[in-house]
C-alpha cells in the first residue's frame, strides 16, 4: 500500500482538493479515510474549497458500509485525490442531466439571469448613463458652469446630451473651426483674416445676412483696437448668439413650453423626408418626462404607414393617438376628433402630425391653412405653435423652406434636425437671422431622447468647440 502511494504526490496537483487531511464530501462512506494517515504527509496542495455538490457517484449508495470500488482505486494507481475529483465530475454530469430533465431546479438564479437579460439593454438605451471622464464630459461641464449652473441644479441627461450636441456638429466644425484657427493663427486679426473668415461662414451655410452681420462687427472693432486670436474668438461668439437670440427674445417666450391651465395645439409642418413624425414623437416623449399631458393627431393620412409609425412612437411613450383609419381622410376631421378629445380628456398638449409637402405647391398649402382655421373655431383658447421641422443638411434650401412656410402657415417657430449627419449646421443662424424664426428645438441623434430645448450659448459653443 506505501508503494502505490507514492506516485500521488506526482498526479495530485492535476486536481487540487482542500488541505493535507483530504475531507471528502459529507456523504462519502467512512471506510474512505482509512488510508489517509500513510498518503497526507506527502500532500502540500494549497487550500481549494470543494464545490458544493461534490458527492459520491450514483452506485455506492449510502446504505453500503464498504464499497468495493474505494479499496480499489489505490491498487490501480490513483490516489485519493484524483479517485475524489472523479467523483465530483460525475456527481456534477448527474446534476446537469437532471436540471435539462426537470427545468424547475430549486435554485432559480442559473435560469432567470438569462431572461432578465434582454431587457437590460433597451432600459440603458433610454436612460442616460454617465459616460467616461473625457473631453465631452469636462466640454459640458464648463458649458454649464459658465451659465451660471451650480452642481446640485445639473442632471444628468443635460450632461449626456451636450456631448451629443457636440459630437453632432463635429461636421461642421471639422470644416469651419479648424480652418477658422488656421486663419487666425497666433497673429491679430487682420483684414485679410476677415475675408477668410467670410468666406468660412459663407461655406456654414450661416446665410449673406448673417455673415455680413458678424463681419461689419468684427471691422467695426478692428478698427477701434487690436484684436488678439482668442478675443476675436469671443467676439465672434458673441455676435452668433446675439443673432440666434434676436427671435426668441422678440417672440417674447425665451423657452416654448406647453401653458398650464389651457389647452395647447402645436402643428409640426414641413416637406417630405424632414423627419416630422420622429420629431412629434420625440417632442411626445419630452412632454411626458416634463409632467404634460399629451395627445397625438395623426393628420398625416396620405404617406403610406404614417398613421403606423405615429402610434408606434405613441406606444413608446404612452401618448394616446387619434387617427382615422380610412385611406385618404380628410387631415381637417381628425385634427376636429383629437381636440375634441383633448377638451373633454384636459389634455394639455396636443401634437399635430401633418403630411409632407413642398412649399411651392399653392393647394396643399391651402389644405394647411385649412386645418389651423379647424383648430381657431375649435379651441379660440388655445395657444396654437405652427412650428416647421427643417433638415439641417439641407442647408440654404431649407432657408428658402421656411420663408415660404412662414408666409403660408403662420409659422411660430423652428425645430432644426438632423444636426449630426450635417456639416451645414450654421443654416440655424441663416433660419434665425433671414426668416427671423426662433428656433425652438434642435435634434442631434434618433434616439427618443435626442431633441432639445434650443439653448444659443450651447449650441454656439457646440458650433465652435476648439
Amino acid at each position: 500500500m506505501a508503494a502505490a502511494a507514492a506516485p500521488a504526490p506526482e498526479t495530485a496537483p492535476a486536481s487540487p482538493s482542500p488541505a493535507a487531511v483530504v475531507p471528502l464530501p459529507p456523504d462519502a462512506p467512512a471506510p474512505v479515510s482509512a488510508p489517509l494517515p500513510q498518503a497526507a504527509p506527502a500532500l502540500e496542495l494549497p487550500p481549494t474549497p470543494a464545490p458544493a455538490s461534490a458527492t459520491p457517484a450514483p452506485d455506492a449508495a449510502p446504505a453500503t458500509p464498504a464499497p468495493p470500488s474505494v479499496p480499489a482505486a489505490p491498487r490501480s494507481g490513483l490516489s485519493l485525490l484524483e479517485l475524489a475529483a472523479a467523483r465530483r465530475e460525475q456527481r456534477q454530469a448527474e446534476l446537469l442531466e437532471r436540471a435539462i430533465e426537470a427545468p424547475q431546479p430549486s435554485p432559480p438564479a442559473p435560469t432567470s439571469a438569462p431572461a432578465a437579460a434582454p431587457a437590460a439593454p433597451a432600459a440603458a438605451e433610454a436612460e442616460p448613463q454617465l459616460g467616461a471622464f473625457d473631453a465631452d464630459f469636462t466640454w459640458s461641464a464648463e458649458v454649464l458652469a459658465a451659465q451660471g449652473r451650480q452642481l446640485d441644479d445639473i442632471s444628468l441627461e443635460e450632461i449626456d446630451w451636450l456631448g451629443r450636441l457636440r459630437r453632432g456638429l463635429e461636421k461642421t466644425r471639422r470644416g469651419f473651426v479648424t480652418q477658422i484657427l488656421e486663419s487666425l493663427g497666433d497673429d491679430p486679426l487682420t483684414p485679410e483674416i476677415l475675408d477668410d473668415l467670410e468666406t468660412l461662414l459663407l461655406r456654414a451655410d450661416v446665410g449673406v445676412q448673417a455673415t455680413d452681420h458678424v463681419l461689419e462687427a468684427l471691422r467695426k472693432r478692428l478698427n477701434e483696437e487690436v484684436v488678439d486670436p482668442a478675443e476675436g474668438i469671443r467676439f465672434l461668439k458673441q455676435q452668433l448668439r446675439g443673432l440666434l437670440e434676436a427671435p426668441i427674445q422678440a417672440s417674447g417666450s425665451p423657452l416654448l413650453a406647453p401653458e398650464r391651465g389651457r389647452l395647447n395645439v402645436w402643428l409640426l409642418v414641413g416637406v417630405n423626408g424632414v423627419g416630422k413624425t420622429t420629431t412629434l414623437g420625440k417632442l411626445a416623449n419630452l412632454a411626458i418626462r416634463s409632467g404634460y399631458s399629451c395627445l397625438i393627431a395623426a393628420a398625416d393620412t396620405f404617406r403610406a404607414a404614417a398613421v403606423r409609425q405615429v402610434e408606434v412612437w405613441g406606444e413608446r411613450s404612452g401618448v394616446p393617438v387619434i387617427s382615422n383609419p380610412s385611406a385618404n381622410a380628410d387631415p381637417a376631421a381628425v385634427v376636429f376628433d383629437a381636440i375634441g378629445a383633448a377638451k373633454a380628456k384636459g389634455t394639455d398638449l396636443v401634437l399635430v402630425d401633418t403630411a409632407g409637402r413642398l412649399q411651392t405647391k399653392h393647394n396643399l398649402m391651402e389644405e394647411l391653412a385649412k386645418v389651423r382655421r379647424i383648430v381657431d373655431k375649435l379651441a379660440p383658447e388655445a395657444a396654437v405653435q405652427s412650428l416647421l421641422v427643417l433638415d439641417a443638411s439641407q442647408g440654404q434650401n431649407g432657408l428658402k423652406q421656411a420663408m415660404a412656410f412662414a408666409k403660408a402657415a403662420g409659422l411660430t417657430g423652428v425645430v432644426l434636425t438632423k444636426l449630426d449627419g450635417s456639416a451645414r449646421g450654421g443654416v440655424a443662424l441663416a433660419v434665425a437671422s433671414e426668416a427671423d424664426l426662433p428656433i425652438r428645438f434642435i435634434g442631434a441623434g434618433e434616439g427618443i431622447r435626442d431633441l432639445r430645448p434650443f439653448n444659443s450659448f450651447e449650441f454656439v459653443e457646440a458650433l465652435l468647440a476648439s
